[in-house]
């Protein structure tokens, strides 16, 4: 996956290339002669008179034209997206708890490339901020006959109170003279420098390899053959960033500031055995204390849920903090019988609660909850007057279903979607009464799937 928060173009930059053939201002290791990508404001999306220090064109590996025989059987281990289901993230942005689903979608896409078409796979990124859906991206990719792995654009949907607040980041491969664009080379090494995005004006990454392989500390356990990289940014800023075999990326950020890191992966992090009964009950009290008024009692008894589980298993260190901040702010929130708080931070409970579970289910069991868990959601929120909430909750449906439908039977499909469009089209006009009835159907239409 790539790194998707981006900056906020004004609709007057978007569109605009700004590679500029001449001498640049700027100090020493600006960009090699004739080339120059001007810095763009993060704020006002203006673009500025200095150049973005970019490495020589000597260093860079994605120069050559790629291949592609077999573009989506995609093995990279740094970019095992053929090989990995579903990552599951976590951390905080601006001091909301962050967290994001990466999910391998369904069949494939073909991107355009002037001389023929290329087909590549989609990955579905949803970043939920807070619990509630923030940014979603259908990312493609392809991997060259070489290994290497490139990225074929992305569309891009950011969400405020629930809906898309606008689009900006989106690009493709072979529009708006937008090139194939290099993620991860065949065989990384020091100082190798490619970049990602490249289409100045609208998106642009440039990365170096910092060090190769490293050993990380793994959800599970140390991971061999980490790589670090550098990321120079068209605002000007960098980020360091961690791939790792089995992930993919992996981390970016530090403790102290956002940071955004895998909780988990499948299926590189399953175990074989049964849901262990104290995962199971775990996920009992969550969906009680998601499911309506939450009472001492029901505190209670997650508390204690969570506390077995944790004494009983390996659980992961991201997802041990996230759950335990959780919990601490539903304990606050019902404290202060704070009825926004209390809700928000239910669902952060219930979707840790989830994730944990992708350690012993597959990944489509795990998605059929997630799925009820959305169902039930839109009921409360509609039972609350929340519309951006509703709104979102059924965009949570829809991001589910698109996970789910290939694998599910024709006349439960087509219920399943017919309820999910007057679900849309209650939450559009605001009609919450409606969305309201129809979440107990869409809870319960999967249910006669096979898990």
């Amino acid at each position: 996956m790539n790194s998707h928060r981006k900056l906020l173009w004004p609709e007057a930059v978007l569109g605009a290339v700004v590679l500029t053939v001449g001498a640049c201002s700027g100090g020493a290791g600006n960009a090699r002669a004739g080339d120059c990508v001007h810095v763009v404001d993060e704020q006002t999306g203006e673009t500025g008179k200095d150049c973005l220090p970019l490495a020589p064109e000597s260093d860079r590996v994605d120069l050559t034209e790629p291949k592609f025989s077999d573009p989506t059987r995609i093995t990279n281990p740094l970019h095992p997206t053929a090989e990995t289901d579903q990552v599951v993230m976590g951390g905080q942005t601006d001091g909301e708890p962050f967290r994001t689903e990466v999910s391998t979608l369904p069949g494939t896409r073909t991107i355009d490339l002037g001389d023929a078409g290329v087909r590549a796979l989609t990955s579905q990124y949803v970043a939920f901020e807070g619990g509630r859906v923030h940014e979603v991206a259908l990312d493609f990719y392809a991997q060259a006959d070489d290994g290497s792995v490139w990225y074929l654009g992305e569309d891009v949907f950011n969400y405020e109170d629930g809906v898309v607040a606008d689009t900006e980041g989106t690009w493709q491969a072979g529009r708006d003279n937008a090139p194939a664009a290099m993620i991860m080379p065949a065989h990384p090494e020091r100082g190798d420098v490619y970049r990602p995005e490249n289409l100045p004006g609208v998106v642009f990454e440039e990365v170096t390899v910092r060090e190769t392989d490293r050993t990380v500390d793994g959800p599970y356990g140390p991971v061999e053959g980490a790589i670090t990289v550098h990321e120079l940014h068209l605002d000007g800023s960098t980020e360091d960033k961690t791939f790792a075999p089995g992930y993919g990326e992996f981390s970016t950020g530090n403790d102290d500031g956002d940071q955004e890191a895998v909780s988990l992966a499948a299926p590189t992090d399953a175990q074989q055995g049964p849901l262990p009964t104290e995962l199971r009950n775990l996920d009992r009290a969550a969906r009680a204390v998601q499911d309506g008024e939450v009472t001492d009692a029901d505190l209670g008894a997650v508390r204690d849920a969570w506390t077995a589980y944790r004494d009983s298993d390996a659980v992961p260190k991201l997802l041990a903090t996230q759950m335990t901040r959780d919990l601490d702010s539903l304990d606050e929130a019902v404290s202060a019988k704070d009825g926004q708080e209390t809700p928000a931070a239910a669902l952060r409970v219930a979707q840790n609660t989830s994730d944990l579970r992708l350690r012993y289910e597959p990944v489509r069991t795990v998605d059929l909850d997630r799925f009820a868990l959305w169902a039930r959601q839109l009921g409360i929120d509609a039972s609350a007057g929340d519309a951006g909430a509703v709104a979102g909750d059924v965009t949570s449906l829809e991001l589910v279903w698109e996970r789910l439908k290939d694998d599910t039977g024709g006349a439960v499909a087509a219920a399943v979607t017919a309820d999910l469009s007057a679900a849309r089209a209650a939450a559009d006009r605001k009609d919450l009464a409606k969305a309201g009835e129809l979440a107990p159907g869409l809870a319960e239409h999967l249910t006669q799937t096979t898990r």
